[in-house]
């Protein structure tokens, strides 16, 4: 049973004696891999072994979405840009969400043969034409369709035997700002953002969304925090008027816009305090050292909802369904 909070990645394509240690402990309870631990098939599932003999329990997961955000590439099949899906919605909605679910099950079917756990997907921002860093990775720029062709990928997603955690709750895709860059401010009410952004949070947290990433975003004129560090956003409007009982994670601290809430170990007790269940902290290893001290001494237990996370044993996969999986995508990625 994971019984950490934190999440760290990795330097490179093997463990070190050091990172063995820091998986080791207690205190971690997750571990995200990036394009930069990625070399090979055969490497990989060498890589999820190690790491599997270190800590058998943890959660491993990726940020694989398709378009511009998929850490591994060579080996995989490539993935479109949900934008591509959005498109087919326009003319062909229904089968826009039979591509959505096939995508859905082949990313997770790819991802699961490793033994990895889940990926952060889907995005359910909308695209309204303003965030460079969101952009194509939304499936369109209205709510009903981002809710169905999320839905579709999601279910794709459960079936191979995967969560789905949608981002960026309440809705990153208004401002232009980078939260990886700097700290982005919101400046509509909340009637606003519910009568659109909020909305694919709404239906998919009934319908077996696992878990939420909050984005780091300040809305001015409903709450001074980020979201991510912000107890009326998962407190109030998460939890109980959503009533969304699966996970909670931190975006990454390390992220500039996440410098809201002071020093690393200020920006955990902020996330924590807030309602996240677990934290990210990402590319900077000493400050993921330091908020592994600072939890070994704050002594944080992981809450139970983070055994849903985990992905369930790994089957072998229809060789035709997977071939014609992987034909759509191709054929998706040429035309995007």
């Amino acid at each position: 049973m994971t019984t950490g909070v934190l999440m760290l990645d990795l330097a490179g394509t093997e463990l070190t004696d050091q990172e063995r240690l820091l998986l080791a402990a207690p205190e971690v309870g997750g571990l995200i891999l990036f394009a930069r631990n990625y070399e090979s098939p055969s490497q990989l599932k060498g890589l999820m072994q190690d790491i599997r003999a270190v800590r058998e329990d943890i959660l491993v997961c990726v940020d694989h979405e398709g378009g511009r955000v998929q850490r591994f590439r060579d080996g995989f099949t490539r993935l479109p840009p949900m934008a591509v899906l959005g498109q087919r919605w326009q003319q062909a909605p229904a089968e826009a969400i039979a591509w959505a679910h096939e995508l859905g099950w082949l990313l997770a079917s790819e991802l699961r043969e490793y033994d990895i756990d889940f990926s952060f997907a889907p995005v359910l921002d909308l695209d309204w034409g303003n965030s460079s860093v969101i952009g194509d990775r939304a499936f369109a720029d209205n709510a009903t369709a981002v809710t169905e062709l999320a839905g579709g990928i999601m279910a794709g997603m459960h079936e191979a035997g995967m969560a789905a955690t949608g981002k960026h709750f309440p809705g990153h895709g208004w401002v232009a700002a980078d939260s990886h860059l700097e700290l982005p401010v919101d400046e509509r009410s909340f009637a606003e953002i519910e009568a659109d952004d909020l909305q694919p949070f709404v239906a998919l947290a009934g319908r077996g969304l696992d878990a939420v990433m909050p984005a780091h975003v300040i809305y001015r004129q409903v709450c001074s925090a980020p979201a991510g560090f912000s107890q009326y956003w998962l407190q109030q409007v998460l939890r109980q008027r959503l009533h969304f009982d699966g996970v909670i994670f931190s975006d990454d601290l390390s992220m500039e816009g996440a410098g809201y809430a002071g020093d690393f170990k200020q920006r955990c007790d902020l996330a924590l305090d807030a309602g996240c269940d677990m934290v990210l902290v990402c590319n900077n290893p000493e400050a993921a050292g330091q908020v592994l001290a600072h939890l070994q001494q704050r002594k944080v237990s992981a809450h139970p909802r983070l055994q849903r996370m985990r992905g369930r044993p790994f089957a072998e996969v229809d060789a035709e369904r997977l071939q014609r999986a992987r034909q759509l995508a191709e054929r998706l990625v040429g035309g995007a």
